[in-house]
């Protein structure tokens, strides 16, 4: 088994239940044990700012899944969930990343762990402060020390009852 954090992100077709839909689906699998799930924060859009805000989370599991395969898993929740990818930082139904796979460090065409761009990013560093804030990020170093270094003002930390009472383990 390996520890990986998977970041959750949505802004539309009712975002907060396609977070849901998604968790429960990983936590219906056999090969995956959720650990710890962070509180959702609301984002604004960035990139392409003509949208509805975002609704990010990120939940550590023990996986048995090779990490091609974990990307294949949750490439196919994202299709599931009628996942779209018609421009960058375009609107979407739910966007899985995995930010960190155990210590491996791999950068193929489709897997690049840990994520390339989750030090610049408060969306996903805050939500995985709340539950490793001493994670070493390879090459990067510590999600407490990283996040301290970004301007988290516009997100927001929300409250959803059925999100936060999803017993884990």
């Amino acid at each position: 088994m390996k520890r990986c954090y998977i970041a959750f992100g949505s802004n539309q077709d009712a975002p907060l239940a396609q977070l849901q839909i998604a968790r429960e689906t990983l936590r219906e699998h056999a090969d995956m044990q959720e650990v710890a799930a962070s509180s959702i924060y609301r984002t604004p859009p960035w990139g392409f700012t003509e949208q509805p805000d975002f609704y990010n989370a990120v939940i550590a599991y023990d996986s048995a899944l090779s990490a091609q395969d974990l990307l294949c898993l949750l490439q196919s929740i994202e299709t599931a969930q009628h996942r779209e990818r018609p421009f960058k930082n375009a609107p979407r139904t739910l966007d899985l990343d995995i930010l960190t796979y155990g210590d491996q460090q791999e950068h193929t065409p489709t897997l690049s762990l840990p994520h390339p761009r989750m030090h610049e990013r408060a969306f996903v560093l805050e939500p995985l402060a709340e539950i490793a804030p001493q994670l070493m990020i390879a090459g990067q170093g510590i999600v407490a020390d990283l996040l301290a270094g970004l301007d988290c003002s516009a997100q927001e930390k929300i409250t959803v009852a059925a999100w936060d009472n999803l017993a884990v383990g």
